[in-house]
């Protein structure tokens, strides 16, 4: 069994309602086609439960709902694989005490989409026991409204507690040299072009084949995706090709 834990987002694209979003949605998405024992722990203002939680639900994982008193909200413009955002809204800090019990498991993966959300204490108390996976977006995303601003301002701490870290290509190039972090796996995601394993000293580009379809949360699915075949015994290499797999055959539908 792995956790997936983390704030709902309401996103805003280009011609249409605001959808869904965050981590914890997308994750659910590659979960969905997996079909492996999970579960969910999700957040989001009370207000926007009714709204928010549902579409979540439908995707068959158990979802755990934490209150919370805010919730995140991005605007989207996409060129090809290159995304434009702004923070319209943040969503909720995650205090140690805000975690509810869980049944035992090995993985679990952070879905921040601020660097504000998950701060070291609650990383270590998430990871007694269990190898957490954790987005980069709570490393570089400076957690302020307007445009997104990325920097390299964070809490080195927070690095103790992860085993596999998950940036995208722009995250990468905030943090530069991955080997200098001193976190066992990074997985740098290339867009539609694949992605980059960093482990034991050394690199693979694991190919990928572009999808012509809306982008939005590929990475966090591919997160997951990487998690759960890990769990299931997959090298990191094996698992991130696997993940491409599983990311490609969610897009296409």
């Amino acid at each position: 069994m792995i956790a997936l834990v983390g704030n709902f987002s309401r996103d805003h694209l280009p011609g249409g309602p605001p959808k869904v979003g965050g981590g914890v949605y997308h994750g659910a998405r590659a979960l969905q086609r997996l079909r492996v024992p999970a579960r969910i722990v999700a957040r989001c203002a009370e207000a926007d439960r009714a709204e928010l939680v549902p579409p979540l639900a439908r995707l068959g994982t158990p979802v755990r709902y934490v209150p919370g008193t805010s919730t995140a909200s991005f605007s989207f413009v996409y060129d090809g694989d290159r995304r434009t955002m702004a923070v319209e809204s943040l969503g909720d800090v995650w205090a140690p005490g805000d975690l509810p019990a869980l049944p035992p498991f090995r993985w679990l993966h952070v879905a921040p989409l601020a660097r504000h959300e998950f701060p070291a204490a609650t990383l270590a108390s998430l990871a007694r026991g269990r190898r957490l996976s954790f987005d980069g977006q709570g490393l570089v995303r400076a957690p302020e409204l307007g445009p997104l601003r990325l920097d390299a301002d964070f809490d080195p701490e927070v690095l103790r507690y992860i085993w596999v870290l998950k940036l995208a290509e722009e995250e990468a190039e905030i943090l530069g040299d991955p080997a200098a972090l001193g976190v066992r796996e990074v997985v740098i995601t290339h867009g539609s072009r694949g992605s980059t394993v960093y482990v034991g000293g050394a690199c693979e580009f694991v190919p990928a084949h572009p999808v012509a379809a809306d982008p939005t949360g590929a990475g966090d699915a591919y997160s997951v995706a990487y998690v759960v075949a890990r769990n299931a015994g997959f090298s990191p290499v094996g698992a991130a090709r696997r993940a491409t797999a599983v990311v490609a055959a969610m897009l296409a539908r």
